[in-house]
């Protein structure tokens, strides 16, 4: 079993809890959101390479064995954090006001790296963002931490 402190396996076995079962599991589908809601950052890569799955039943994955995946994670150096986020976002604040364009974070989200689909980003719009002003810019930092303090399931 791997090093995991005994506050932070109270908190995977609510999660386990609250997605699967302790005793069966949780779907291999859902090891990333897992993690996430475990405030850890992997990438979809990471998660695949860790053995999470596609698609729904196809492979489970026990606490005993997420305990070490959960370990590994939390070592990984590849995770973003929220000033590594809001320090990307800087890029679009033409104004240096802490605010950028709503359609350049809706371009962002839909068309660079691990790109999100249309109704994704819709509902974590609609979750974690403060209205646009009149000229269609958002306070992307604000955007950020609701992101981070409470990660969104995309079902």
């Amino acid at each position: 079993m791997a090093d995991v402190p005994k506050r932070e396996v109270e908190n995977i076995e609510f999660v386990f809890e609250v997605m699967g079962s302790p005793t069966e599991g949780i779907d291999a589908v859902d090891l990333g959101d897992a993690l996430r809601s475990l405030n850890l950052n992997p990438t979809l890569a990471f998660i695949e390479k860790l053995g999470g799955t596609k698609r729904r039943h196809e492979k489970k994955i026990k606490l005993e064995e997420f305990l070490p995946i959960y370990s590994q994670v939390k070592k990984e150096k590849e995770q973003g954090c929220y000033e590594d986020f809001v320090e990307c976002l800087k890029l679009y604040d033409k104004q240096e006001d802490g605010t950028m364009l709503l359609a350049e974070l809706q371009h962002a989200l839909l068309s660079l790296g691990e790109n999100l689909e249309d109704e994704q980003v819709e509902e974590l719009f609609a979750d974690c963002m403060d209205p646009e002003d009149d000229e269609g810019m958002i306070p992307y930092s604000q955007f950020v931490q609701r992101l981070m303090s409470d990660p969104i399931v995309f079902d």
